[in-house]
């Protein structure tokens, strides 16, 4: 009878999202429970190419829960895309005993993920990242903390904006997803919002600002996704059409720090929670995600292929009710 501990990996990829702690700390507690050993993989794929492991107990992942950032780190690894680099991390799995691992992170640590899977070592990902750009799951860590950073963010711009009959142009994350732009802006009440997914129409938003102008509005929030960019190009061209005073405003990371809301902070244990136990199963080469609030795994190369549709129906409604 093989009496082995099963050993597992846990590791953070790509761009760091508040909720990442807390995911480490579920996959930690589940595992050990589990009656599984957990090693800490530092600064995602570099780590396990270069050996940066470090034993993980219940106590390593005591107080940070509520913490923003990762633990572990987090870094993109270039060499991990390369066989040779694969090959490396396939041997640090093998000398410090570890049967699989969870990958916390975007796409890009996915595919990381499903390499290492058809290699031998099972992986399960996690997905980790503000954008919301993950086809097979409703939400990913770190979503909903950023959005309400940005809200917070954008109601401070907002009072700034009506002492001086301003029009805030605000630059909000998101180069190929506008769920951060489009929620944040109903949230803030902009009158428009611009987003990678519907084609820039400037014109519209200039003849819009001067309507509500005729009904006596006299500032405004205009809510642009990273990926459309030119924030402060579109402010000047709004200042030279309308006669009203613009500025912009580019968030940038600050929309990736904070403590993790509940939100994030629920979801992160529910999805590490199912990564353990797909391990412990000894099955590799998934994604979980959450999908009408029920817990689910794909294939990992199937989630890649899945479109995530925009909500149409969602920035109609930001249209209409916005002046």
């Amino acid at each position: 009878m093989d009496t082995k501990q099963k050993t597992i990996g846990v590791l953070t990829s790509g761009g760091d999202a508040p909720g990442m702690n807390a995911a480490v700390r579920a996959v930690v507690r589940a595992a050990i429970k589990k009656g599984m050993r957990v090693i800490g993989i530092k600064r995602g794929y570099n780590g396990l190419i270069n050996g940066d492991l470090i034993e993980m107990n219940m106590r390593s992942v005591s107080d940070i829960i509520h913490r923003g950032g990762t633990i572990l780190y987090t870094a993109r690894c270039l060499e991990f895309k390369e066989e040779a680099g694969l090959q490396k991390a396939k041997q640090t799995c093998l000398d410090a005993g570890i049967d699989g691992i969870v990958a916390i992170g975007g796409d890009g640590s996915f595919r990381g993920a499903a390499d290492l899977s058809v290699r031998g070592i099972p992986c399960v990902g996690i997905p980790g990242t503000i954008d919301n750009d993950i086809s097979c799951t409703d939400y990913t860590i770190g979503y909903d903390t950023a959005m309400n950073t940005a809200m917070e963010m954008v109601d401070k711009i907002r009072d700034t904006a009506q002492s001086h009959d301003r029009c805030s142009v605000v630059e909000v994350m998101g180069r190929r997803a506008g769920y951060i732009a489009l929620n944040t802006g109903i949230a803030c009440g902009a009158t428009y919002i611009l987003v990678p997914e519907i084609e820039v129409d400037v014109e519209d938003m200039i003849n819009k600002i001067k309507e509500a102008q005729k009904l006596g509005k006299q500032n405004f929030i205009i809510l642009v996704a990273e990926g459309i960019g030119g924030s402060v190009e579109l402010a000047k061209r709004i200042e030279e059409e309308t006669g009203i005073e613009s500025r912009a405003t580019i968030l940038g990371h600050v929309q990736r720090g904070g403590n993790p809301t509940v939100r994030d902070r629920v979801l992160a244990s529910q999805l590490a929670y199912r990564a353990v136990e797909l391990l412990n199963d000894g099955i590799g080469n998934r994604v979980v995600g959450i999908q009408r609030d029920e817990v689910v795994d794909f294939d990992i190369l199937e989630a890649l292929k899945m479109k995530k549709e925009f909500p149409m129906e969602l920035y109609k409604i930001a249209n209409d009710i916005s002046f």
